[in-house]
């Protein structure tokens, strides 16, 4: 499965921009843009040049920015097996939502519920999975549409971070942990995007998997106006830290790695 961007370089920009709380007078005197110029650029218009003179401006690297800009990143990341993803649409855009499970014992877990799980409660069906408990990496209503379909089907548990409790939902803090037969999940939290953001780092399959919400998009990372600073170190040093060929599982767009993110995500890439 073939899955777009979340972000384009436009999209970049601008939550850049917000994070920082820079208005566009303070973008033209910083860089040198011309005003016009910088409205070309936010509209789409693409000028290495220009995006040179902007990233470190806004604090991105001019080098990946450009790259993306260009149509140049597209990560092909296949999941291991035992991981599935499921894009589905909700409004004018996709998310994601992921099953994991053990190959012996068939124990699985679900990651969020996107907004039609009909995909993803087939392949616990078709593949005899027992679903013990129902993960969320946040509550936003994208993420959690399909829940009550999801507990319905499967009888399983829903946990959710303490920062972000809700009805029928038991609690965690970071660092809890659950295991799924062989498998693994730790907890991280990944807040800014949401209150209690959480990622999940899966370990037992053939490669490390972090299941990262909104937090961290291919290329991109997720809004986080009110709490921007903090969303980029719980980034840099929670995600990005992970061992380098670890998977990463955004709540938009598609699978990444650690390894593909360090250089090529304009946020963390080396400016």
């Amino acid at each position: 499965m073939q899955i777009s961007l979340e972000d384009g370089f436009t999209d970049v920009i601008a939550k850049a921009q917000r994070g920082l709380g820079m208005a566009d007078s303070q973008m033209v005197e910083k860089s040198g843009v011309p005003l016009a110029v910088l409205k070309n650029i936010k509209a789409g218009h693409v000028d290495a040049a220009v995006l040179r003179a902007l990233a470190p401006v806004l604090q991105l690297s001019s080098n990946a920015l450009i790259q993306l800009a260009e149509g140049n990143y597209r990560p092909n990341v296949r999941p291991p097996d035992g991981l599935a993803i499921f894009n589905t649409p909700y409004e004018d855009y996709t998310v994601n939502s992921y099953l994991v499970w053990d190959a012996e014992t068939r124990d699985a877990i679900v990651f969020d519920t996107g907004s039609d799980a009909t995909e993803l409660l087939h392949t616990i069906v078709f593949n005899g999975l027992k679903v013990r408990c129902i993960l969320l990496t946040h509550t936003h209503g994208d993420h959690i549409f399909e829940l009550d379909r999801v507990v319905e089907k499967t009888s399983a548990s829903i946990h959710t971070n303490i920062r972000e409790p809700m009805e029928d939902a038991a609690t965690f803090s970071e660092g809890a942990t659950f295991e799924c037969g062989s498998l693994r999940v730790s907890t991280l939290l990944t807040n800014g995007h949401s209150p209690g953001g959480t990622t999940f780092v899966i370990s037992g399959l053939t490669l490390p998997v972090a299941i990262v919400g909104d937090s961290l998009f291919a290329g991109s990372v997720g809004g986080a106006a009110n709490a921007w600073q903090q969303a980029l170190t719980n980034n840099r040093e929670k995600i990005l830290s992970l061992p380098q060929e670890t998977v990463i599982c955004p709540g938009h767009g598609p699978l990444t790695t650690v390894a593909l993110e360090l250089v090529n995500n304009p946020f963390f890439a080396p400016r």
